[in-house]
């Protein structure tokens, strides 16, 4: 007797949404099967948001945070300081920092940090846009996350940064260990914002 299976559709969902980071086999099928039969399940609205999202949505080409034109509101947004750049690992962390009320500078979202053991190399991240904006002048504030591969990341961007002629920073340590910026409540990072020190020589 042949081995039952769900419909090839079926298992092509289920698949499609294993890709999604933290998403495991079980994960995906009850996911699937919720999409499908549910009452409130709205598959096609979902489907129609994705497609959306995916034809609208850019990366902005100056900072890296999502944009629907040119590019992003904060890098448009008159009255920020220009000279003042905070560095995140990536577009999530920037909603954090601005919803602390602790920055009106403008962002660079390196699109991860350095990680050898995911063959994540400098190559990989929007670095060499970092140097050329840091050679204008300023202050870079490194808004990485406390783990391993986040002060490696940090390390690696203050050597480099330090021949740009500018003043590189790094927010205090009001992060937990091993953390990234989007388990961080308000009110940590307004103290982590306001007690960045220089990186050391």
């Amino acid at each position: 007797m042949a081995k039952l299976e769900y419909p090839e559709a079926v298992r092509e969902l289920v698949a499609e949404l294993k890709r999604l980071p933290g998403v495991g086999p079980r994960s995906a099928e009850r996911m699937a099967v919720w999409l499908l039969q549910h009452k409130r399940a709205e598959p096609l609205a979902l489907a129609a948001s994705l497609q959306r999202a995916e034809k609208e949505l850019c990366m902005c080409p100056t900072c890296g945070f999502f944009a629907t034109g040119e590019h992003c509101a904060a890098c448009d947004e008159e009255g920020r300081d220009g000279e003042l750049i905070c560095v995140v690992e990536q577009a999530t962390d920037v909603l954090p920092i601005e919803r602390s009320g602790s920055f009106r500078g403008v962002y660079h979202c390196l699109g991860g940090k350095l990680s050898p053991l995911d063959q994540v190399t400098p190559d990989d991240l929007r670095i060499d846009s970092l140097i050329r904006r840091a050679s204008r002048g300023g202050e870079i504030i490194l808004a990485l996350g406390s783990d391993v591969e986040g002060e490696a990341t940090a390390h690696y961007l203050a050597e480099l940064l330090r021949d740009c002629g500018c003043k590189v920073t790094r927010i205090a340590q009001g992060l937990p260990a091993g953390g990234g910026l989007e388990h961080a409540d308000e009110l940590t990072l307004l103290r982590a914002m306001q007690g960045r020190r220089e990186m050391p020589t």
